[in-house]
């Protein structure tokens, strides 16, 4: 299926689930997002937000945040961060139905890290409608689309810095461009 076409088949019946750092907020390479200072929204995400988020039943925010298991932040503080974060995007008439954070340091045996699966099985069994043939995973990085992958997502991949090997669904530059393809 050409990417178009999948595109073309998104109704309120799709969930999207998107990776925070590097397609939400700028990714601070060899730092951490440990404050709302640090945490600056990509260009056009809170302005496209309410447009894109509308085409989908559910939207969610998976992200592995190290930063806690290197003892940066507690999980606490990373809570707060994300209500905040999703206090901005109401502010913009976009709602994000839950985030969920994988709190595990990189070389560990996690089982919520991305590629596992675990996030989106909890998103799943928080909300049952959930379909992932009818979802969309957005990320930077190869753990997000093989995370999207092992669930039977289309994936989406944002252009980085990062260098990825992994084969999405579609390549975009940001979730303004991803928005704009959708309509």
């Amino acid at each position: 299926m050409v990417p178009s076409d999948f595109l073309r088949k998104i109704d309120a019946s799709w969930s999207l689930f998107i990776d925070r750092d590097g397609v939400i907020n700028e990714r601070l390479f060899g730092a951490y997002v440990l404050n709302k200072q640090d945490f600056i929204f990509k260009s056009g995400v809170l302005e496209t937000s309410a447009k894109l988020f509308s085409h989908f039943s559910n939207v969610f925010v998976v992200t592995n945040q190290q930063c806690i298991g290197k003892g940066l932040i507690s999980e606490e503080a990373v809570h707060g961060l994300h209500q905040w974060m999703v206090e901005e995007f109401l502010k913009y008439g976009a709602n994000i139905d839950a985030v969920y954070v994988a709190p595990e340091l990189n070389n560990e045996k996690s089982k919520r890290r991305k590629p596992n699966v675990t996030m989106g099985l909890d998103a799943k069994k928080n909300f049952p409608g959930i379909d992932f043939s009818k979802s969309i995973m957005v990320g930077d990085t190869d753990s997000d689309i093989e995370f999207g992958k092992a669930l039977g997502m289309k994936t989406v991949l944002v252009i980085s810095a990062e260098q990825c090997y992994s084969d999405p669904d579609l390549k975009v530059s940001s979730l303004e461009e991803l928005n704009s393809l959708i309509q």
